[in-house]
């Protein structure tokens, strides 16, 4: 997959700084901000004051990440497969702590 950074200027404490992200970075960040009822500009200022360190981008990327793992995560513990009441309860357990521990294989 190729992807291509688009540049948006964005206004952060009363000065315009640009921001560099890929194309679904913008329409997922703009998403995520729709459901929190907030502007897209107010939503970059919070993971602005958030961020330890590091550059903007970065940190947007990571906080898309972050909220997509949380969407995913809630929904397999909510759903059927880990929630079901078939499942016995140390079964929930055991699949849920996996779930919450991702497993990145380099």
């Amino acid at each position: 997959m190729n992807s291509v950074n688009t540049k948006r200027s964005i206004v952060r404490n009363g000065l315009k700084t640009s921001v560099s992200l890929e194309k679904e970075f913008w329409e997922a960040l703009r998403e995520i901000a729709r459901l929190q009822k907030t502007k897209l500009t107010t939503l970059v200022q919070q993971i602005d004051q958030g961020r330890d360190g590091g550059n903007l981008s970065s940190a947007i990327r990571v906080f898309v990440f972050n909220h997509l793992r949380e969407q995913v995560t809630s929904a397999q513990v909510g759903g059927s497969q880990v929630g079901s009441s078939q499942t016995p309860p140390q079964d929930r357990r055991a699949a849920a702590q996996q779930i919450t521990e991702p497993a990145f294989n380099c």
